[in-house]
C-alpha cells in the first residue's frame, strides 16, 4: 500500500511572477527548495503547465547525489526533474492543439524535429535532444513551459499519480515492446523501478514465463506478485543454470537487461539461448567487462540498445495497456510526499525504503 504525506502549503494558480522550485544550487550534493524562481513564460509554440504531481527516478538520484557521470552533464542553477501530471495553464500565441485547462503529462525529450532521426520515425534518438530537466528547466516546480508537440493529454480514467510516472512506464513499454515477449520466455536482471514495471507489461504482453533477478528480497516478492514466474537471488551463478535447464536446456529467448551491472550482463547472457533477443536499458556506472564474442558472436544473438520512449508510438501502447486495465502499478508507486518534503522523499527512494516515489506540487 503506498504510503502518501498530506501536502502542506500547496499554492493555488495566480498571477505571481515567481513559483517555488528544487534547484541544483551547487556542485555537490543535494538540491535548494526556493520560493522565488522567476515563473516561466511560454514562447509562440510552448504550453504553460501547472504541475500537480512529479516522480523521481534513477536520474534525479545521480543528480542528488553528484556522481561523476552529473558533475560532468548537469549545469547548476537548473531546475531538475523530468516526470510529471499537470493542467496546461497557458499557451503560446502559435499553439493550435492544446487548450487551457486540459490534464497532460509530456515527453522530456525535446528536439528540433529535423535531424535524419527524427524524420524518420526516430525522434526519441536525435542527435539534437535537450531533456527536460538536464539541459533545460524541468519540473521539480509550480510551473513548465513545453513545446506543443511534446504535450501528452492525460485520459480521464489515469489517476494523478500513474500519469505522474508516464515517462518510467514508457521506458519499460519500449523495452517490452521492442523485444516481443508475446508467448516467449522472458529474463529481467535487475527490478528496480523500471524494472518491476515491465514484469507487468510483460505479463500484459503475452509473455510465457518470466524470470526475474534482485538481490533486494523486497522487490523478488514484489516482481512474484506482479507476474514473475521465479525471482532470483543473483548472487551466485546456480540460478542461470536452473533457468536453462527449464528453458528446454537452452535458455530463455529474451533477455530485458534493466540493472547496468556488469555481472547481470554476464548472467543475462549466459542464460540467453542462442538466437536469442536482449534489449539493453540498465545503464552501467562504467564500461562493463563483457565477453562478447562468447555472448553476442557466437550466440547470433540479436542486441537492441533501448534509450527512452519512441515519440509517440511508445505513448499510444502505454495508453492502451492503462485504459484497459492491463497494468498493476499500485504497489510501485510506493510513497508520495509534498514537495517541501523533497528532502525526505530524496532520502525514502536512496534508502530503498520506497520504490517509485511522487511529489505532490500543488493540488487541482
Amino acid at each position: 500500500m503506498s504510503t502518501v504525506a498530506k501536502p502542506v502549503n500547496s499554492v493555488t494558480p495566480s498571477n505571481r511572477s515567481t513559483m517555488r522550485a528544487l534547484v541544483k544550487h551547487h556542485a555537490g550534493p543535494g538540491l535548494k527548495f526556493v520560493a522565488d524562481r522567476p515563473r516561466p513564460t511560454p514562447g509562440p509554440r510552448d504550453v504553460l503547465i501547472r504541475v500537480l504531481k512529479a516522480g523521481i527516478c534513477g536520474t534525479d538520484r545521480h543528480i542528488w547525489e553528484w556522481d561523476a557521470w552529473a558533475a560532468g552533464r548537469i549545469p547548476v542553477g537548473i531546475v531538475t526533474g523530468h516526470e510529471f501530471v499537470g493542467i496546461v495553464e497557458g499557451i503560446g500565441s502559435a499553439v493550435t492543439r492544446c487548450t487551457v485547462g486540459t490534464r497532460v503529462s509530456a515527453e522530456g525529450h525535446i528536439t528540433a524535429g529535423t535531424d535524419f532521426n527524427s524524420r524518420t520515425g526516430n525522434a526519441h534518438i536525435a542527435s539534437d535532444t535537450r531533456i527536460l530537466g538536464i539541459d533545460r528547466d524541468g519540473i521539480f516546480a509550480e510551473y513548465v513551459t513545453v513545446p506543443e508537440e511534446n504535450v501528452w493529454p492525460v485520459h480521464e480514467s489515469i489517476p494523478d499519480k500513474v500519469a505522474a510516472v508516464l515517462d518510467p512506464l514508457g521506458n519499460a513499454v519500449h523495452t517490452v515492446m521492442a523485444a516481443g515477449v508475446s508467448a516467449k520466455s522472458v529474463l529481467i536482471t535487475g527490478t528496480g523501478i523500471i524494472g518491476l514495471m515491465a514484469v507487468t507489461v510483460a505479463k500484459a504482453a503475452g509473455a510465457g514465463r518470466i524470470f526475474t533477478t534482485d538481490m533486494d528480497p523486497r522487490r523478488r516478492a514484489l516482481a512474484l506478485k506482479l507476474g514473475a514466474s521465479e525471482a532470483f537471488d543473483p548472487r551466485g551463478n546456480d540460478w542461470v543454470d536452473e533457468v536453462r535447464k527449464t528453458c528446454r536446456g537452452e535458455g530463455v529467448d529474451v533477455l530485458l537487461e534493466m540493472s547496468g551491472s556488469s555481472a547481470a550482463y554476464d548472467q543475462g547472457f549466459s542464460a540467453l539461448r542462442n538466437g536469442g533477443t536482449a534489449a539493453l536499458l540498465g545503464i552501467p556506472a562504467k564500461p562493463p567487462t563483457f565477453n562478447i564474442t562468447q555472448h553476442v558472436v557466437f550466440k547470433g544473438a540479436t542486441v537492441l540498445g533501448i534509450n527512452g520512449r519512441k515519440m509517440f508510438e511508445t505513448w499510444y501502447q502505454m495508453e492502451e495497456l492503462l485504459i484497459g486495465g492491463r497494468l498493476e502499478l499500485d504497489d510501485i508507486i510506493t510513497h508520495e510526499f509534498p514537495l517541501e518534503q523533497y528532502e525526505k522523499a530524496h532520502e525514502t527512494m536512496i534508502s530503498g525504503e520506497g520504490i517509485k516515489v511522487v511529489m505532490s506540487i500543488a493540488d487541482r
